[in-house]
Protein backbone atom coordinates (compact mmCIF):
# COMPACT_ATOMS: atom_id res chain seq x y z
CA UNK A 1 0.00 0.00 0.00
CA UNK A 2 1.40 3.46 -0.93
CA UNK A 3 1.96 6.29 1.69
CA UNK A 4 -1.03 8.47 -0.10
CA UNK A 5 -3.22 5.09 0.48
CA UNK A 6 -2.09 4.86 4.07
CA UNK A 7 -2.42 8.51 4.68
CA UNK A 8 -6.23 8.49 2.55
CA UNK A 9 -6.94 5.49 4.30
CA UNK A 10 -6.27 7.51 8.13
CA UNK A 11 -8.34 9.95 7.23
CA UNK A 12 -11.13 8.19 6.18
CA UNK A 13 -11.41 6.20 9.42
CA UNK A 14 -10.82 9.77 11.12
CA UNK A 15 -13.66 11.21 9.14
CA UNK A 16 -16.05 8.50 10.21
CA UNK A 17 -15.16 8.83 13.96
CA UNK A 18 -15.61 12.74 13.85
CA UNK A 19 -12.32 13.40 13.95
CA UNK A 20 -12.46 15.92 12.06
CA UNK A 21 -8.82 17.70 12.40
CA UNK A 22 -7.08 14.44 12.06
CA UNK A 23 -9.43 14.10 8.74
CA UNK A 24 -8.60 17.40 7.37
CA UNK A 25 -4.28 17.06 8.20
CA UNK A 26 -5.01 13.69 6.54
CA UNK A 27 -6.95 14.44 3.43
CA UNK A 28 -5.17 17.46 2.51
CA UNK A 29 -1.70 15.63 3.00
CA UNK A 30 -2.84 13.08 0.61
CA UNK A 31 -3.79 15.28 -1.62
CA UNK A 32 -1.09 17.24 -2.00
CA UNK A 33 -0.47 17.07 -5.36
CA UNK A 34 -4.02 16.66 -6.29
CA UNK A 35 -5.44 13.43 -7.48
CA UNK A 36 -8.14 12.78 -3.97
CA UNK A 37 -11.54 11.09 -5.63
CA UNK A 38 -14.83 12.74 -5.63
CA UNK A 39 -15.88 11.10 -2.27
CA UNK A 40 -12.68 11.84 -0.29
CA UNK A 41 -12.97 15.53 -1.51
CA UNK A 42 -16.34 15.77 -0.15
CA UNK A 43 -15.15 14.11 3.21
CA UNK A 44 -12.90 16.54 3.25
CA UNK A 45 -15.00 19.57 2.54
CA UNK A 46 -17.23 18.20 5.31
CA UNK A 47 -14.30 17.94 7.83
CA UNK A 48 -13.41 22.16 7.16
CA UNK A 49 -17.19 22.76 7.61
CA UNK A 50 -17.23 20.81 10.87
CA UNK A 51 -14.54 22.73 12.04
CA UNK A 52 -15.85 26.14 10.82
CA UNK A 53 -13.40 26.53 7.78
CA UNK A 54 -15.67 27.88 5.61
CA UNK A 55 -13.38 28.98 2.85
CA UNK A 56 -11.56 25.81 2.69
CA UNK A 57 -14.59 23.66 2.33
CA UNK A 58 -15.69 25.69 -0.32
CA UNK A 59 -12.69 25.29 -2.46
CA UNK A 60 -12.94 21.52 -1.93
CA UNK A 61 -16.28 21.33 -2.76
CA UNK A 62 -15.76 22.90 -6.08
CA UNK A 63 -12.74 20.47 -6.60
CA UNK A 64 -15.14 17.50 -5.86
CA UNK A 65 -17.91 19.21 -8.62
CA UNK A 66 -14.87 19.67 -11.01
CA UNK A 67 -13.65 15.69 -10.34
CA UNK A 68 -17.12 14.35 -10.40
CA UNK A 69 -18.05 16.13 -14.08
CA UNK A 70 -14.93 14.73 -15.21
CA UNK A 71 -15.88 11.16 -14.41
CA UNK A 72 -19.50 12.23 -15.85
CA UNK A 73 -21.25 11.94 -12.71
CA UNK A 74 -24.33 14.38 -12.83
CA UNK A 75 -25.78 13.27 -10.03
CA UNK A 76 -22.93 14.06 -7.62
CA UNK A 77 -22.42 17.42 -9.69
CA UNK A 78 -26.03 18.37 -8.35
CA UNK A 79 -25.46 17.55 -4.65
CA UNK A 80 -22.37 18.95 -4.64
CA UNK A 81 -23.59 22.06 -6.57
CA UNK A 82 -26.48 22.36 -4.47
CA UNK A 83 -24.33 22.29 -1.11
CA UNK A 84 -22.08 25.15 -2.66
CA UNK A 85 -24.89 27.24 -3.44
CA UNK A 86 -26.15 26.71 0.15
CA UNK A 87 -23.00 27.72 1.85
CA UNK A 88 -22.69 30.74 -0.57
CA UNK A 89 -26.32 31.84 0.64
CA UNK A 90 -25.81 31.34 4.08
CA UNK A 91 -23.14 33.75 3.99
CA UNK A 92 -24.62 36.16 2.21
CA UNK A 93 -22.90 35.93 -1.34
CA UNK A 94 -26.54 35.68 -3.28
CA UNK A 95 -25.04 35.76 -7.07
CA UNK A 96 -23.23 33.31 -6.69
CA UNK A 97 -24.75 31.43 -4.41
CA UNK A 98 -28.21 31.80 -6.97
CA UNK A 99 -25.45 31.04 -9.57
CA UNK A 100 -24.78 27.05 -8.43
CA UNK A 101 -29.13 26.66 -7.57
CA UNK A 102 -29.66 27.23 -11.31
CA UNK A 103 -26.26 25.37 -12.25
CA UNK A 104 -27.97 22.25 -9.67
CA UNK A 105 -31.09 23.15 -11.57
CA UNK A 106 -30.21 22.44 -15.09
CA UNK A 107 -28.62 19.23 -13.85
CA UNK A 108 -31.72 17.72 -11.91
CA UNK A 109 -33.95 18.86 -14.77
CA UNK A 110 -34.35 15.78 -16.98
CA UNK A 111 -33.90 13.64 -13.32
CA UNK A 112 -36.43 11.41 -11.67
CA UNK A 113 -37.79 13.18 -8.52
CA UNK A 114 -35.33 13.05 -5.50
CA UNK A 115 -33.85 13.88 -2.56
CA UNK A 116 -31.70 16.64 -4.47
CA UNK A 117 -34.83 17.94 -6.21
CA UNK A 118 -36.28 18.41 -2.55
CA UNK A 119 -32.86 20.61 -1.33
CA UNK A 120 -33.27 22.41 -4.51
CA UNK A 121 -36.68 23.49 -3.84
CA UNK A 122 -35.67 24.55 -0.42
CA UNK A 123 -33.21 26.64 -1.64
CA UNK A 124 -35.40 28.29 -3.30
CA UNK A 125 -38.17 28.71 -0.87
CA UNK A 126 -35.58 30.40 1.52
CA UNK A 127 -33.82 32.76 -0.46
CA UNK A 128 -36.88 33.84 -3.12
CA UNK A 129 -34.41 32.50 -6.20
CA UNK A 130 -37.10 30.35 -7.93
CA UNK A 131 -39.56 33.37 -8.76
CA UNK A 132 -36.30 35.73 -9.34
CA UNK A 133 -37.57 37.86 -6.56
CA UNK A 134 -37.23 38.54 -2.76
CA UNK A 135 -40.22 36.64 -2.24
CA UNK A 136 -39.79 33.85 0.41
CA UNK A 137 -41.62 30.85 1.15
CA UNK A 138 -44.12 31.02 -1.36
CA UNK A 139 -47.21 28.75 -2.50
CA UNK A 140 -45.37 27.40 -5.42
CA UNK A 141 -42.32 25.90 -2.81
CA UNK A 142 -45.05 24.33 -0.52
CA UNK A 143 -47.20 22.67 -2.92
CA UNK A 144 -43.44 21.27 -4.65
CA UNK A 145 -42.15 20.16 -1.79
CA UNK A 146 -45.86 18.32 -1.03
CA UNK A 147 -45.74 16.59 -4.16
CA UNK A 148 -42.29 15.13 -3.69
CA UNK A 149 -42.63 14.23 -0.03
CA UNK A 150 -46.57 12.52 -1.65
CA UNK A 151 -43.95 10.36 -4.08
CA UNK A 152 -40.79 9.56 -1.99
CA UNK A 153 -40.65 7.81 1.19
CA UNK A 154 -37.85 9.65 2.65
CA UNK A 155 -37.87 11.45 5.78
CA UNK A 156 -35.46 13.55 4.69
CA UNK A 157 -38.10 15.38 2.17
CA UNK A 158 -40.89 15.11 4.71
CA UNK A 159 -38.63 17.43 7.38
CA UNK A 160 -37.79 19.62 4.44
CA UNK A 161 -41.13 20.07 3.35
CA UNK A 162 -42.63 20.30 7.00
CA UNK A 163 -39.85 23.58 7.29
CA UNK A 164 -41.00 25.55 4.46
CA UNK A 165 -44.92 24.94 4.59
CA UNK A 166 -44.04 26.14 8.55
CA UNK A 167 -42.27 29.42 7.23
CA UNK A 168 -44.92 30.08 4.86
CA UNK A 169 -47.48 29.76 7.98
CA UNK A 170 -45.68 31.63 10.18
CA UNK A 171 -45.06 34.50 7.84
CA UNK A 172 -48.43 34.29 7.09
CA UNK A 173 -49.74 35.16 10.58
CA UNK A 174 -50.79 31.35 11.83
CA UNK A 175 -47.78 31.16 13.99
CA UNK A 176 -49.52 27.61 15.71
CA UNK A 177 -49.35 25.71 12.67
CA UNK A 178 -46.27 27.18 11.28
CA UNK A 179 -44.31 26.13 14.79
CA UNK A 180 -46.37 22.98 14.35
CA UNK A 181 -44.41 22.03 11.01
CA UNK A 182 -41.06 23.40 12.76
CA UNK A 183 -41.86 21.04 15.46
CA UNK A 184 -42.18 18.27 13.30
CA UNK A 185 -38.98 18.89 11.07
CA UNK A 186 -37.03 19.40 14.22
CA UNK A 187 -37.63 15.98 15.67
CA UNK A 188 -36.25 14.34 12.16
CA UNK A 189 -33.55 17.21 12.17
CA UNK A 190 -32.11 15.88 15.80
CA UNK A 191 -33.08 12.47 15.22
CA UNK A 192 -30.22 12.24 12.32
CA UNK A 193 -32.54 11.92 9.35
CA UNK A 194 -31.24 15.42 7.65
CA UNK A 195 -27.59 15.44 6.13
CA UNK A 196 -25.49 17.63 8.60
CA UNK A 197 -25.55 20.61 6.38
CA UNK A 198 -29.20 20.84 5.93
CA UNK A 199 -29.75 19.64 9.40
CA UNK A 200 -27.98 23.19 10.89
CA UNK A 201 -29.89 25.05 8.25
CA UNK A 202 -32.89 23.92 9.35
CA UNK A 203 -32.07 24.63 13.31
CA UNK A 204 -30.94 27.50 12.64
CA UNK A 205 -33.73 29.49 10.68
CA UNK A 206 -36.55 27.49 13.83
CA UNK A 207 -34.56 28.67 16.33
CA UNK A 208 -34.06 32.05 14.93
CA UNK A 209 -37.97 31.92 14.28
CA UNK A 210 -38.59 31.24 17.83
CA UNK A 211 -36.35 34.58 18.83
CA UNK A 212 -38.27 37.07 16.19
CA UNK A 213 -41.61 35.94 17.66
CA UNK A 214 -40.30 36.04 20.92
CA UNK A 215 -41.15 32.18 22.03
CA UNK A 216 -38.25 32.13 24.38
CA UNK A 217 -39.36 29.07 26.07
CA UNK A 218 -39.41 27.40 22.30
CA UNK A 219 -36.13 28.86 21.39
CA UNK A 220 -34.44 27.58 24.93
CA UNK A 221 -35.86 23.92 24.25
CA UNK A 222 -34.92 23.72 20.30
CA UNK A 223 -31.47 25.30 21.46
CA UNK A 224 -30.77 22.88 24.80
CA UNK A 225 -31.92 19.93 21.60
CA UNK A 226 -29.47 20.75 18.75
CA UNK A 227 -26.00 21.18 21.11
CA UNK A 228 -27.06 17.32 22.08
CA UNK A 229 -27.71 16.74 18.64
CA UNK A 230 -24.06 18.69 17.91
CA UNK A 231 -22.19 16.87 20.62
CA UNK A 232 -22.35 13.41 18.98
CA UNK A 233 -20.31 15.68 15.96
CA UNK A 234 -16.89 16.83 18.04
CA UNK A 235 -16.31 19.38 20.31
CA UNK A 236 -15.17 21.43 17.28
CA UNK A 237 -18.68 21.00 15.48
CA UNK A 238 -19.13 24.55 13.44
CA UNK A 239 -22.70 24.70 14.97
CA UNK A 240 -21.53 24.21 18.73
CA UNK A 241 -20.44 28.25 18.26
CA UNK A 242 -23.88 28.79 16.97
CA UNK A 243 -25.69 27.21 19.72
CA UNK A 244 -23.51 29.21 22.25
CA UNK A 245 -24.50 32.34 20.49
CA UNK A 246 -28.40 31.31 20.46
CA UNK A 247 -27.80 30.21 24.50
CA UNK A 248 -26.24 33.79 25.24
CA UNK A 249 -29.09 35.75 23.27
CA UNK A 250 -31.28 33.97 25.92
CA UNK A 251 -29.17 34.67 28.92
CA UNK A 252 -28.77 37.62 27.76
CA UNK A 253 -33.27 38.09 27.30
CA UNK A 254 -32.81 37.33 30.76
CA UNK A 255 -31.03 39.71 32.21
CA UNK A 256 -27.80 37.67 33.23
CA UNK A 257 -25.16 39.78 31.67
CA UNK A 258 -22.06 39.55 33.67
CA UNK A 259 -20.22 37.61 31.71
CA UNK A 260 -22.82 37.59 28.75
CA UNK A 261 -21.33 40.14 26.56
CA UNK A 262 -16.81 39.02 26.82
CA UNK A 263 -18.33 35.70 25.81
CA UNK A 264 -21.08 36.62 22.90
CA UNK A 265 -18.20 38.47 21.72
CA UNK A 266 -16.05 35.67 21.21
CA UNK A 267 -18.34 33.93 20.08
CA UNK A 268 -19.68 36.41 17.41
CA UNK A 269 -15.76 36.92 16.21
CA UNK A 270 -15.11 32.91 15.95
CA UNK A 271 -18.22 32.61 13.97
CA UNK A 272 -18.17 35.55 11.26
CA UNK A 273 -16.75 33.42 8.28
CA UNK A 274 -18.45 30.68 9.25
CA UNK A 275 -22.21 31.78 9.66
CA UNK A 276 -21.93 36.03 9.70
CA UNK A 277 -25.87 36.11 9.84
CA UNK A 278 -25.60 34.12 13.26
CA UNK A 279 -22.71 36.22 14.44
CA UNK A 280 -24.35 39.70 13.33
CA UNK A 281 -27.28 38.68 15.15
CA UNK A 282 -24.94 38.28 18.07
CA UNK A 283 -23.08 41.58 17.90
CA UNK A 284 -26.75 43.02 17.85
CA UNK A 285 -27.35 41.42 20.87
CA UNK A 286 -23.62 43.02 22.51
CA UNK A 287 -25.11 46.49 21.68
CA UNK A 288 -28.00 46.04 23.44
CA UNK A 289 -26.34 45.04 26.13
CA UNK A 290 -24.33 47.31 26.16
CA UNK A 291 -27.07 50.25 25.30
CA UNK A 292 -29.09 49.02 28.52
CA UNK A 293 -25.75 49.41 30.97
CA UNK A 294 -25.01 53.06 29.33
CA UNK A 295 -22.40 52.33 27.50
CA UNK A 296 -23.15 54.19 24.54
CA UNK A 297 -19.99 54.22 22.49
CA UNK A 298 -19.62 50.13 23.07
CA UNK A 299 -23.30 49.93 21.72
CA UNK A 300 -22.55 51.70 18.84
CA UNK A 301 -19.49 49.92 18.20
CA UNK A 302 -21.37 46.26 18.28
CA UNK A 303 -24.58 48.17 16.24
CA UNK A 304 -21.55 48.90 13.48
CA UNK A 305 -20.23 45.13 13.71
CA UNK A 306 -23.83 44.13 13.19
CA UNK A 307 -24.47 45.96 10.05
CA UNK A 308 -21.08 45.44 8.51
CA UNK A 309 -22.77 41.94 8.86
CA UNK A 310 -25.84 42.49 7.11
CA UNK A 311 -28.03 42.94 10.28
CA UNK A 312 -30.00 45.70 10.41
CA UNK A 313 -29.31 47.66 14.24
CA UNK A 314 -33.23 48.46 14.73
CA UNK A 315 -34.68 49.21 16.94
CA UNK A 316 -31.66 49.80 19.55
CA UNK A 317 -29.54 52.14 17.61
CA UNK A 318 -32.81 54.35 17.45
CA UNK A 319 -33.50 54.22 20.98
CA UNK A 320 -29.93 55.24 21.95
CA UNK A 321 -30.20 58.26 19.86
CA UNK A 322 -33.38 58.84 21.54
CA UNK A 323 -31.88 58.56 25.38
CA UNK A 324 -29.04 61.08 23.01
CA UNK A 325 -31.97 63.29 22.71
CA UNK A 326 -31.99 62.93 19.36
CA UNK A 327 -35.14 61.94 18.65
CA UNK A 328 -35.34 62.92 15.32
CA UNK A 329 -32.61 61.09 13.97
CA UNK A 330 -34.60 57.83 16.12
CA UNK A 331 -37.88 58.27 13.61
CA UNK A 332 -35.56 58.24 10.91
CA UNK A 333 -34.22 55.45 11.56
CA UNK A 334 -37.18 53.45 12.58
CA UNK A 335 -39.56 54.17 10.02
CA UNK A 336 -36.80 53.87 7.23
CA UNK A 337 -35.79 49.96 8.65
CA UNK A 338 -40.06 49.46 8.69
CA UNK A 339 -39.75 50.23 5.19
CA UNK A 340 -39.62 46.98 3.12
CA UNK A 341 -40.51 44.52 5.94
CA UNK A 342 -42.53 41.74 6.29
CA UNK A 343 -45.85 41.95 8.46
CA UNK A 344 -43.95 39.21 10.92
CA UNK A 345 -40.56 41.42 10.59
CA UNK A 346 -42.06 44.50 11.76
CA UNK A 347 -43.54 43.62 14.85
CA UNK A 348 -40.33 43.38 16.83
CA UNK A 349 -39.43 47.24 15.64
CA UNK A 350 -43.37 48.56 16.71
CA UNK A 351 -42.58 48.96 20.49
CA UNK A 352 -39.65 50.93 19.65
CA UNK A 353 -41.58 53.41 17.21
CA UNK A 354 -44.49 53.69 19.76
CA UNK A 355 -41.75 55.28 22.28
CA UNK A 356 -40.23 57.22 19.72
CA UNK A 357 -43.44 58.79 18.01
CA UNK A 358 -44.84 59.58 21.26
CA UNK A 359 -41.40 61.69 22.55
CA UNK A 360 -41.30 63.28 19.25
CA UNK A 361 -44.67 64.88 19.37
CA UNK A 362 -46.10 62.08 16.34
CA UNK A 363 -49.21 60.97 18.23
CA UNK A 364 -51.12 59.41 15.07
CA UNK A 365 -48.21 57.97 14.39
CA UNK A 366 -48.08 56.30 17.70
CA UNK A 367 -51.56 55.01 17.39
CA UNK A 368 -51.30 53.66 14.12
CA UNK A 369 -48.46 51.55 15.30
CA UNK A 370 -49.93 50.46 18.53
CA UNK A 371 -52.76 49.25 16.56
CA UNK A 372 -50.50 47.19 14.20
CA UNK A 373 -48.32 45.44 17.21
CA UNK A 374 -52.09 44.75 18.52
CA UNK A 375 -53.28 43.61 16.04
CA UNK A 376 -50.11 41.12 15.15
CA UNK A 377 -50.25 39.83 19.12
CA UNK A 378 -53.43 38.32 18.09
CA UNK A 379 -52.74 37.11 15.15
CA UNK A 380 -49.35 35.36 16.21
CA UNK A 381 -50.56 34.80 19.98
CA UNK A 382 -47.22 34.40 21.64
CA UNK A 383 -46.77 36.02 24.79
CA UNK A 384 -43.98 38.14 23.95
CA UNK A 385 -46.03 40.07 21.04
CA UNK A 386 -48.35 40.19 23.90
CA UNK A 387 -46.38 41.75 26.40
CA UNK A 388 -45.25 44.30 23.85
CA UNK A 389 -48.57 45.14 22.63
CA UNK A 390 -49.96 45.89 26.27
CA UNK A 391 -46.51 48.23 26.82
CA UNK A 392 -47.17 49.86 23.18
CA UNK A 393 -50.79 50.58 24.59
CA UNK A 394 -50.00 51.98 27.79
CA UNK A 395 -47.78 54.23 26.34
CA UNK A 396 -50.28 55.42 24.14
CA UNK A 397 -53.04 55.42 26.81
CA UNK A 398 -50.36 57.59 29.03
CA UNK A 399 -49.79 60.12 25.88
CA UNK A 400 -53.63 60.49 25.64
CA UNK A 401 -53.97 60.91 29.31
CA UNK A 402 -55.77 58.04 30.50
CA UNK A 403 -53.86 57.53 33.07
CA UNK A 404 -55.69 54.64 34.85
CA UNK A 405 -56.01 52.47 31.20
CA UNK A 406 -51.82 53.35 30.80
CA UNK A 407 -51.33 51.87 34.51
CA UNK A 408 -53.64 48.51 33.99
CA UNK A 409 -51.72 47.94 30.60
CA UNK A 410 -48.47 48.44 32.16
CA UNK A 411 -49.81 45.51 34.94
CA UNK A 412 -50.68 42.82 32.40
CA UNK A 413 -47.01 43.60 30.30
CA UNK A 414 -45.71 42.85 33.84
CA UNK A 415 -47.47 39.60 33.93
CA UNK A 416 -46.56 38.45 30.70
CA UNK A 417 -42.46 39.63 31.06
CA UNK A 418 -42.25 37.80 34.39
CA UNK A 419 -43.61 35.06 32.97
CA UNK A 420 -41.30 34.83 30.50
CA UNK A 421 -38.21 35.41 32.70
CA UNK A 422 -37.46 38.80 31.28
CA UNK A 423 -36.00 40.59 34.45
CA UNK A 424 -34.73 44.37 32.77
CA UNK A 425 -38.57 44.31 30.65
CA UNK A 426 -39.86 43.60 34.63
CA UNK A 427 -37.85 46.67 35.93
CA UNK A 428 -38.73 48.82 32.95
CA UNK A 429 -42.71 48.03 33.16
CA UNK A 430 -42.46 49.37 36.87
CA UNK A 431 -40.73 52.31 35.75
CA UNK A 432 -43.61 52.66 33.23
CA UNK A 433 -46.42 51.81 36.17
CA UNK A 434 -44.74 54.66 38.46
CA UNK A 435 -45.00 57.54 35.25
CA UNK A 436 -48.57 56.18 35.01
CA UNK A 437 -49.38 56.36 39.08
CA UNK A 438 -47.98 60.16 39.31
CA UNK A 439 -50.24 61.06 36.35
CA UNK A 440 -52.95 59.71 38.53
CA UNK A 441 -51.80 61.68 41.30
CA UNK A 442 -50.64 58.54 43.52
CA UNK A 443 -47.47 59.73 44.21
CA UNK A 444 -46.48 57.32 47.17
CA UNK A 445 -47.47 54.18 44.85
CA UNK A 446 -45.58 55.90 42.30
CA UNK A 447 -42.12 56.23 44.49
CA UNK A 448 -43.31 52.44 45.95
CA UNK A 449 -43.09 51.48 42.57
CA UNK A 450 -40.11 53.48 40.94
CA UNK A 451 -38.04 52.06 43.91
CA UNK A 452 -38.72 48.53 43.38
CA UNK A 453 -37.41 48.94 39.52
CA UNK A 454 -34.12 51.35 40.38
CA UNK A 455 -33.58 48.17 42.45
CA UNK A 456 -33.68 45.84 39.88
CA UNK A 457 -31.71 47.60 37.67
CA UNK A 458 -29.16 48.24 40.00
CA UNK A 459 -29.13 44.01 40.17
CA UNK A 460 -28.92 43.93 36.95
CA UNK A 461 -26.03 46.38 36.76
CA UNK A 462 -28.35 48.66 33.94
CA UNK A 463 -29.76 52.20 34.09
CA UNK A 464 -32.65 53.53 35.39
CA UNK A 465 -35.34 53.79 32.43
CA UNK A 466 -36.66 57.36 32.36
CA UNK A 467 -40.22 58.01 30.86
CA UNK A 468 -39.99 60.58 28.11
CA UNK A 469 -42.96 62.88 28.41
CA UNK A 470 -44.29 63.87 25.42
CA UNK A 471 -43.69 67.68 23.85
CA UNK A 472 -46.43 69.98 23.97
CA UNK A 473 -48.24 69.86 21.05
CA UNK A 474 -48.06 73.19 18.34
CA UNK A 475 -50.80 74.89 18.30
CA UNK A 476 -52.61 74.02 14.93
CA UNK A 477 -56.24 75.96 15.23
CA UNK A 478 -58.09 73.84 12.22
CA UNK A 479 -55.75 71.81 11.11
CA UNK A 480 -54.91 68.42 11.87
CA UNK A 481 -52.18 66.93 13.75
CA UNK A 482 -50.48 65.73 10.19
CA UNK A 483 -51.50 68.83 8.25
CA UNK A 484 -49.87 70.85 11.40
CA UNK A 485 -46.58 68.96 10.77
CA UNK A 486 -46.65 69.37 6.90
CA UNK A 487 -47.35 73.17 7.27
CA UNK A 488 -44.52 73.68 10.05
CA UNK A 489 -42.39 72.14 7.32
CA UNK A 490 -43.67 74.16 4.48
CA UNK A 491 -43.03 77.62 6.12
CA UNK A 492 -39.34 76.03 7.31
CA UNK A 493 -39.22 75.99 2.60
CA UNK A 494 -39.65 72.77 2.31
CA UNK A 495 -40.99 72.11 -1.40
CA UNK A 496 -43.33 69.07 -1.43
CA UNK A 497 -40.36 66.08 -2.10
CA UNK A 498 -38.55 67.30 0.43
CA UNK A 499 -41.83 66.91 2.83
CA UNK A 500 -42.34 63.73 1.65
CA UNK A 501 -38.85 62.25 2.29
CA UNK A 502 -38.91 64.06 5.85
CA UNK A 503 -42.25 62.60 6.69
CA UNK A 504 -42.39 59.45 4.93
CA UNK A 505 -45.16 59.85 2.88
CA UNK A 506 -45.63 59.93 -0.96
CA UNK A 507 -45.67 63.65 -2.49
CA UNK A 508 -49.28 63.12 -3.65
CA UNK A 509 -50.18 63.08 -0.21
CA UNK A 510 -48.33 65.90 0.34
CA UNK A 511 -50.25 67.70 -1.85
CA UNK A 512 -53.78 66.34 -0.97
CA UNK A 513 -53.06 68.06 2.28
CA UNK A 514 -52.15 71.17 1.37
CA UNK A 515 -55.17 71.31 -0.47
CA UNK A 516 -56.87 70.65 2.39
CA UNK A 517 -55.01 73.48 4.31
CA UNK A 518 -55.59 75.96 1.89
CA UNK A 519 -59.76 75.44 2.38
CA UNK A 520 -59.23 75.21 6.00
CA UNK A 521 -57.59 78.61 6.66
CA UNK A 522 -59.45 80.42 3.70
CA UNK A 523 -56.30 80.79 1.57
CA UNK A 524 -55.09 80.55 -2.06
CA UNK A 525 -50.83 79.54 -1.88
CA UNK A 526 -48.34 78.15 0.01
CA UNK A 527 -46.77 81.14 0.86
CA UNK A 528 -50.06 82.49 2.66
CA UNK A 529 -50.71 79.38 4.14
CA UNK A 530 -47.12 80.00 5.69
CA UNK A 531 -47.52 83.34 6.92
CA UNK A 532 -50.76 81.82 8.99
CA UNK A 533 -48.38 79.03 10.19
CA UNK A 534 -45.98 82.00 11.46
CA UNK A 535 -48.47 84.38 12.75
CA UNK A 536 -50.17 81.44 14.92
CA UNK A 537 -46.88 80.25 16.07
CA UNK A 538 -45.17 83.44 16.83
CA UNK A 539 -42.67 82.89 14.46
CA UNK A 540 -41.47 79.31 16.11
Amino acid sequence: MTDASVMIDAARRAHRDANWRDARAGFLAANADGGLAPSDLRALAASQWWLSDIDGCLVSLESAYRASRAEHDEVACADTALLISLLRLTRGELTVGTAWARRAQKLLADRPDSLSHAYLAYLEGASGIAAGSEDLWTAESVARLRELDDALDDPAVGAIAAVVEGMRAMRSGDAAGGFGKLDEAMLAVVGGDVAPEWAGDILCMTIHACYELADYRRMAEWTHATEEWCAGYGADAVYVGVCRVHRLELRSAGGDWTETESELERACADLQSADPWVAGEGWYQVGEIRRLRGDVAGARAAYDQARELDIDPAPGEALLHLADGDGERAWALLTSALIGRDRLARVRLLRAGIEVAIATGREADARELRDELVAAAEDFGTDGFRAWAEHGSGMVALAESDATGAVEAFHRALGLFTRLGLRWEQASMRSWIAAGLDAQGDAAAAAQMRADAAAAFDRLGALPVVVQKRPEAPRTGPLTEREGEILALVAQGASNRDVATRLFISEKTVGRHLANIYLKLGVGSRTAAAAWWRDETDGS
